[in-house]
């Protein structure tokens, strides 16, 4: 007898079949009915759909198939069942009828069949070459997905499309009490596919809820790695959890944090360091907030409501959790004893019962460094056992954040502080000129550079300002460029011409190895004679602001860097007037991907002409609002390479505050120097000062002419202080010290140590200059 096996397939997609013409019959052969090539007068399952009522016991209905009808009409008839919505098949469930009567049946028994004898079941899917599947019809089923999920406005039809949520592995032999076995079909009816139990209302279902986990921990782990310090790790933490996964999280980090392989020492002390909650007015109603909503009120920082400080008591239950470092629902017993010790006696915070609450341990590369508690609220639905691992996700990828940002937070403390004992900490204060100063790096995570700067004082109250570049911003750069400033420093106490200076340092960079390259520029200002000297080593030339307003790059040969070797370097020497502000920078202020130096030169000219024609031509502007305009002529993308600049403001010494003289080395030149320095007073109305000057510049002077050879030398200088110096051609330093009882001399310096300000000595290329200051008031 001829027979009619019907197997269905679920279908992701229908078009028209090539050579039929007609739109109606799919090209996809999944869901498309396969029928026998002989005529079956078998009765067929009648099609419902998603509103039909009870799966296995429905009467056939007005235009149910029936035996006597053709595989056309079959066909017609499922495809309008299928265009009049429907959202799925109940996989083996239908109504059959006969053309001797109606019945009814399931998927795995057949009705009566007047006709013939039971056609035999097919397999779930027929092969090509198999006799049930060969004709001009014949289709090759293909095997459907398991537990594809619904979304949201599926179980209607879109207009103009086939409906494509259809019929799923019908099969005569299927359950007999009329319950899907198909996975899709319990997603259809709203059943969980796990426990086979009913989803709240307004739940997501459990594979939509599965993708939702998946999508927070990548957004999630995401913004927790975006944080580069401490700070900025937990927050992305708290921010990225409440309220997505979370009403409430309280975070607590260890104290104090270990860094690297570094084993603590003392007890675990457990620090709240950050709280966060979400607002009460917000949505909570699912597990995971839709992230498509209305934006709401960020949350907000908890008060405190829990004890700021827990001490981990060793072998206590909150020790066991940490030492298990898998997260575990508060209501589990180890986690039920813990909570009390992590939140103090005293603590505020209502944990709720049952799975609301979860403590995760946060562990780093090698130890437990704190934990987080996260907390829902009654009215949202609980944690599930998956929400382990997204707690267990959210732990890990923290907890190593936190240790690369401790071990980041060590380097960058590090390179602070060896940038700034590279970097002069405060400047000197010589007479007769301001200086000011900045030091910008790279970048944040460069804070380390090769540019340095510098003021030295010198003898004769002049003062020595230095600049310099190492190539690179790296370690290796900063100590290349420490040891340099060291060495000009040593060779500025030297008195030694800028010029002598840069050849010194450029045997000394090649010392330092084959490729430590340098610029540099070093000039020495006199403010008695108000003249600079300036040699310069391959660096960008300085800009002097004179008092009217006009700004202009000095002339200054440009030399060969330090490190080349075999080159001679130049100084030259220029007038310094009063009231001028000269500017030594690096190249990182002037130079970038965007512009040449000698563009850059050209701006930095005329930002300081435009900034001082602000103030007017008889005032300049003040000192420290001058660096400030200078750097905010940097743009966006100006910044290359680091930055130092040194700014100094010439002031001077008036003639008339200053006295010189020459005194011969004889046994009367105490006496003569006693007489000069009480006129020199008497004419600045400091006779005050006049018993004490005489007293001090007769012990320096005494001592002068026991071992000088040449003419010795005496100035006075009136500026907020009043100071003397006395030089001769010895370079051997006087050095205090105690005189004994029957000792005739010795105690000199002593006297001078006592009644002074300040005093020193200072070997020059020629002798040596002794000075002392006294306060004029």
């Amino acid at each position: 007898m001829d027979s009619t096996r019907v197997t269905e397939q679920p279908t992701s997609h229908e078009r028209s079949r090539p050579g039929t013409g007609r739109p109606d019959i799919p090209a996809d052969t999944r869901g498309a009915l396969l029928r026998s090539p002989e005529a079956a007068a078998q009765p067929l399952p009648k099609q419902t759909t998603a509103q039909g009522g009870a799966a296995g016991g429905l009467e056939a209905a007005p235009g149910s198939v029936t035996g006597s009808e053709s595989p056309e009409t079959v066909g017609g008839a499922g495809r309008a069942a299928n265009d009049a919505g429907t959202a799925g098949t109940e996989a083996g469930t239908g109504a059959m009828t006969s053309s001797s009567g109606t019945g009814t049946g399931t998927s795995g028994s057949t009705g009566p069949n007047p006709a013939g004898p039971p056609a035999t079941p097919g397999p779930e899917h027929s092969q090509p070459d198999q006799p049930s599947s060969t004709g001009p019809d014949a289709h090759r089923p293909r095997p459907a997905p398991d537990g594809i999920p619904v979304q949201p406005g599926a179980e209607t039809a879109r207009p103009g499309a086939e409906n494509h949520a259809t019929e799923h592995h019908a099969s005569v032999n299927g359950p007999a009490d009329g319950d899907s076995a198909d996975p899709a079909a319990s997603v259809l009816t709203g059943k969980e596919r796990r426990s086979g139990q009913g989803n709240p209302a307004g739940a997501p279902l459990p594979m939509r809820r599965d993708g939702d986990r998946l999508r927070f921990v990548g957004a999630a782990t995401r913004r927790i790695a975006r944080g580069i310090d401490l700070d900025e790790i937990v927050m992305g933490l708290c921010r990225a959890t409440v309220p997505t996964f979370s009403d409430t999280i309280l975070v607590y980090l260890r104290g104090p944090l270990p860094v690297g392989d570094e084993r603590p020492t003392g007890p675990l002390v457990l620090r709240l360091r950050r709280s966060d909650r979400l607002p009460q007015d917000r949505d909570t109603e699912n597990g995971f907030l839709a992230t498509s909503a209305v934006p709401q009120p960020p949350p907000a920082e908890l008060s405190p409501v829990s004890a700021e400080l827990c001490e981990v008591r060793p072998g206590g239950a909150l020790a066991e959790v940490l030492r298990g470092v898998r997260p575990v629902f508060a209501d589990a017993p180890a986690a039920r004893a813990a909570l009390p010790e992590l939140l103090g006696e005293g603590c505020e915070l209502d944990v709720p019962d049952g799975q609301r609450a979860i403590l995760a341990p946060l562990r780093g590369r090698r130890r437990v460094i704190g934990a987080a508690l996260f907390l829902r609220r009654p009215e949202r639905i609980p944690f599930e056992t998956d929400d382990l691992l997204v707690a267990a996700q959210l732990a890990t990828h923290s907890a190593l954040g936190i240790d690369k940002a401790v071990l980041y937070g060590r380097e960058a403390y590090i390179a602070d502080e060896l940038q700034r004992t590279m970097l002069p900490e405060t400047l000197p204060r010589p007479t007769g000129v301001r200086l000011a100063s900045r030091y910008l790096p790279a970048a944040e995570t460069a804070r380390v550079g090769g540019d340095w700067y510098d003021a030295i004082p010198l003898p004769g109250s002049r003062v020595a300002l230095v600049v310099g570049d190492v190539m690179g911003h790296s370690m290796t750069s900063a100590a290349i460029m420490g040891q340099l400033r060291t060495t000009a420093q040593t060779l500025a106490g030297l008195d030694l011409p800028p010029q002598e200076v840069l050849h010194h340092l450029d045997e000394q960079a090649q010392r330092l190895g084959t490729d430590r390259m340098a610029t540099c520029l070093y000039a020495v200002y006199d403010p008695v004679s108000h003249r600079i000297t300036i040699a310069n080593a391959g660096h960008p030339p300085p800009v002097l602001l004179h008092l009217g307003g006009r700004a202009e790059v000095l002339k200054v040969p440009s030399g060969a860097p330090i490190g080349v070797g075999g080159v001679d370097f130049e100084a030259v020497e220029l007038d310094a007037p009063a009231g001028a502000t000269l500017f030594l920078y690096t190249d990182g202020l002037v130079e970038s991907r965007l512009r040449d130096v000698w563009t850059g030169i050209e701006q930095l000219r005329e930002k300081l002409a435009a900034t001082a024609q602000l103030t007017g031509p008889d005032h300049p502007p003040p000192l420290e609002a001058l660096c400030d305009e200078v750097l905010d002529m940097l743009g966006p993308g100006d910044r290359d390479d680091d930055i130092a600049l040194l700014a100094a403001r010439f002031d001077g010494i008036a003639p008339s505050d200053v006295a010189y003289w020459y005194l011969d080395p004889e046994d009367a030149a105490p006496g003569r120097a006693r007489r000069l320095a009480r006129r020199a007073l008497s004419r600045w109305g400091l006779e005050d000062l006049t018993d004490s000057v005489e007293l001090l510049v007769s012990e320096v002077v005494t001592n002068a002419v026991r071992y000088a050879t040449k003419p010795i030398t005496l100035r006075l200088l009136r500026t907020d202080v009043l100071r003397c110096e006395v030089g001769d051609d010895v370079p051997q330093l006087p050095r205090l010290r105690q005189a004994r009882a029957t000792d005739e001399g010795g105690r000199g310096l002593y006297l001078v140590n006592r009644l002074a300000r300040r005093w020193g000595a200072t070997r020059l290329s020629t002798g040596k200059v002794v000075w002392f200051e006294l306060n004029r008031t």
